[in-house]
């Protein structure tokens, strides 16, 4: 496996490859887990070529704090990947993405008044940037994402129909742990007692799907979801939402099978959970 800190020399390699061979891109932020894994195990089975990318990106951090907290553990990540045959690592410096503060905004529409889009704002403008970025500077005939961040699938989806980019976008499952919780590169900042706590994000996803299947409304189900989480004072309900799972606009009513999706932000603690189910 090779590492690569410079765009130009990540370019220069890459050049050679793309000629005969298909490239696979894996954005992250490094703090690898088995969701990411499985990112990567799908990747080599698709691609000739896997590039791993790993840079905290400030830009879409609207909270200093948040970003300060964000675990970064390199050397332990390239060992995990070298372990599902990873070809390359990207782990480039802030200064060599952003040489200058970038002066370029990008607008997603409806997809930023929804969700993470009202709760965080500026956060897809700086997951917008840094995965063109990306784009340009890797050129992958692949992406992937997984679903936990459906949101930002959507996000990306919009970068790649808007630029044009040559991209063919994939969507991979939410990898979870034993107990339900999606495996998240913020659940290293859970004490103990939290981790044991965190599981009621499932739970409560549960209830909403439960809900639905049983015939209730979004409304009554989002209800419902509200009532659980407010029974337990350690978490703080951002939002819970049901919603069109490719737009991500509210649903009033339950779609097509694979349509509905069921999303929830929560804060425990200090840390700040994200989850979703498609019913």
């Amino acid at each position: 496996m090779l590492r690569f800190d410079t765009i130009a020399s990540l370019r220069q390699h890459l050049a050679g490859l793309r000629v005969s061979q298909s490239i696979g891109l894996v954005p992250t932020m490094g703090a690898l887990h088995d969701g990411h894994l499985t990112l990567i195990q799908q990747a080599r089975q698709q691609a000739d070529v896997v590039v791993c990318s790993i840079f905290v990106n400030p830009v879409q951090f609207n909270n200093a704090d948040d970003l300060a907290r964000y675990p970064r553990t390199l050397d332990a990540d390239c060992a995990l990947l070298e372990t599902v045959g990873c070809d390359i690592v990207f782990a480039p410096s802030v200064d060599e993405m952003y040489p200058a503060a970038p002066s370029l905004t990008l607008n997603f529409g409806a997809l930023e008044t929804v969700m993470e889009g009202a709760f965080r704002p500026g956060h897809f403008n700086g997951v917008g940037l840094v995965v063109a970025k990306l784009f340009n500077i890797v050129q992958p005939d692949k992406a992937f994402f997984g679903q936990k961040d459906l949101q930002q699938v959507a996000v990306i989806r919009s970068l790649i129909r808007n630029l044009s980019f040559p991209v063919e976008l994939v969507r991979s499952p939410t990898v979870r742990e034993a107990d339900g919780l999606a495996m998240s590169s913020r659940n290293r900042n859970l004490t103990p007692d939290e981790r044991d706590q965190a599981t009621t994000l499932f739970a409560a996803l549960t209830l909403a799907h439960d809900l639905l299947a049983d015939g209730q409304t979004p409304a009554q189900a989002k209800a419902a979801v509200g009532d659980f989480i407010s029974a337990r004072p350690a978490f703080r309900l951002e939002y819970i939402e049901i919603a069109n799972a490719d737009t991500l606009m509210p649903a009033d009513e339950v779609l097509a099978p694979g349509q509905t999706a069921i999303c929830i932000a929560a804060h425990l603690g200090k840390v700040r959970l994200i989850d979703n189910l498609v019913f």
